[in-house]
């Protein structure tokens, strides 16, 4: 059977919304958007980077689908669009720890 325009478009939006989680600074903004609300002054705080670099790391989140943004008087807050995507990095963490054990498994046995 030959993949079909639909499934490849599908396939394509889950591809960018996997690009936008692609970067460390990303992922700790996804992270933190978990918790509560931030602004961009309080996540370019937490992440030590300038403003531009921040904003520019949001606009991927939030084209991606992952974030929203929500304007109060001067500042801009910005929230996770949807808690599930926390599943997937969970889902990424028993990667890393099944990793570790067959690493630790393979030393052993040596």
């Amino acid at each position: 059977m030959k993949i079909t325009i639909k499934q490849r478009t599908r396939l394509e939006i889950r591809a960018n919304i996997l690009k936008a989680l692609a970067h460390p600074v990303r992922l700790f903004i996804v992270e933190e958007l978990a918790g509560s609300p931030r602004c961009v002054h309080e996540l370019t705080e937490m992440v030590g980077l300038d403003i531009s670099t921040v904003s520019k790391h949001l606009s991927v989140l939030k084209n991606a689908g992952l974030i929203r943004d929500k304007k109060k008087g001067k500042q801009v807050f910005y929230s996770l669009r949807v808690p599930c995507a926390l599943n997937f990095l969970d889902c990424v963490e028993a990667v890393l720890r099944e990793q570790a054990r067959e690493t630790m498994d393979a030393v052993s046995s040596q």
